[in-house]
């Protein structure tokens, strides 16, 4: 597969906004490693290569297990997941899969259960935000495999 165009050289703006949001995502109320998780079940619902790619590696830095990884796209299913990470994805599907009940209430009641209103509002943005980054990868052709995630720095002290 070959990249069809770049959005960070040819729509700078537009980028640095989408860059906005991530940076508003890595200090909001949610866990690092369920931002991820949800990033990843996304991504995996819309078929995004290089978010599969870059998601999967951003868990494994933090020191995820390869079994929740590999079966997340059988979670409901599988016991590897807490009740807070249950409602996060189904929320996250509910809201990905929009069409298919519009985020219906029963969605929002289970979600509501686990998260309060300011980590549902901070989740969903990071469902409509991996959405787009989803919907630019695609279409752009961005190629998987080069992401390598920050070298987390370990704190020395003296």
């Amino acid at each position: 597969m070959q990249q069809r165009f770049n959005y960070a050289k040819l729509s700078q703006g537009g980028y640095q906004a989408m860059i906005g949001l991530e940076k508003y995502l890595a200090q909001c109320s949610l866990e690092e490693g369920l931002l991820h998780l949800v990033k990843l079940r996304v991504s995996q619902i819309n078929g995004c290569a290089y978010c599969l790619d870059k998601h999967w590696k951003d868990l494994r830095s933090i020191g995820e297990e390869e079994q929740r990884l590999y079966s997340l796209d059988a979670w409901r299913e599988c016991p590897y997941y807490t009740d807070r990470e249950r409602a996060a994805l189904a929320w996250a599907e509910a809201v990905t899969l929009i069409t298919q009940g519009h985020a219906s209430d029963a969605a929002y009641a289970e979600v509501s259960a686990h998260l309060n209103e300011k980590e549902i509002s901070d989740l969903t943005l990071a469902i409509a935000t991996i959405n787009a980054w989803n919907r630019l990868a695609i279409p752009g052709r961005t190629v998987p495999g080069t992401y390598q995630p920050a070298q987390k720095h370990e704190l020395v002290t003296r």
